[in-house]
């Protein structure tokens, strides 16, 4: 697919080319969801029949793993004098665009990521690891790997809250009002102290915060594997 050369445009009223097949496509994702998007929606946004799509794209699955790629073209190198100001730079640089499209939650479990893009920003990764200060490529591999895992998690968490709000109406603090009745009621029998203490404390943290807080937590970890 990457390697696969585009076929010359016939004279058409909507010119087509694989960049702006793939901009479209990740417009609608961005504005209705990752199950809006399908070769027919994305052909009608760009005022073209469905047919003129698969010279381009064979199939929606490669359509997606282009969408994907889009996205890491988006996404700067990681930076930082030291490992953990990379690993940092790195997590932060692809929840920013998790955020931006929130459908990359969806696609990040179980696709390789082989684009030109996403390779692009796995070299520039492992290139500031190296160069902040992890040197055997097992451990700068190990390091990608554990804060890959910790990335999906927190992602697919951040922007399920936001679907959910979306869907409720309500922001995180406005449903826990709402459910603040309720949650008082079971408070108040005493038998759930830690539960009454963890939502008191979220009510005053933001998403960054809860991520900044689990991002280091999982540093530490790292931190005294390396010493250890």
């Amino acid at each position: 697919m990457w390697e696969r050369p585009e076929p010359p445009e016939r004279r058409a009223p909507s010119p087509l080319s694989r960049e702006r097949i793939v901009r479209a496509a990740v417009t609608l994702a961005d504005a209705e969801g990752l199950e809006a998007v399908s070769l027919r929606k994305v052909a009608a946004e760009l005022d073209a029949g469905p047919m003129r799509l698969y010279r381009y794209i064979g199939t929606k699955d490669e359509l997606l793993d282009l969408m994907v790629d889009a996205v890491y073209a988006e996404i700067p190198p990681p930076t930082g004098s030291g490992w953990r100001e990379v690993a940092r730079s790195y997590a932060h640089g692809i929840r920013a665009a998790g955020l931006r499209h929130e459908w990359l939650a969806d696609l990040l479990d179980g696709r390789p990521r082989f684009g030109p893009a996403a390779v692009t920003h796995a070299e520039a990764t492992l290139t500031a690891l190296r160069a902040a200060g992890l040197q055997e490529i097992d451990t700068i591999m190990s390091t990608v790997e554990v804060l890959s895992t910790y990335l999906r998690g927190a992602l697919r968490t951040e922007v399920g809250e936001r679907r959910a709000e979306r869907t409720s109406g309500l922001d995180e603090r406005e449903w826990q009002h709402a459910m603040a009745p309720h949650l008082l009621a079971m408070f108040a029998t005493g038998d759930y102290p830690l539960m009454s203490e963890a939502m008191h404390d979220a009510e005053h943290r933001s998403a960054t915060e809860r991520f900044d807080q689990g991002l280091g937590y999982l540093l530490d970890g790292i931190e005294q594997s390396l010493s250890g």
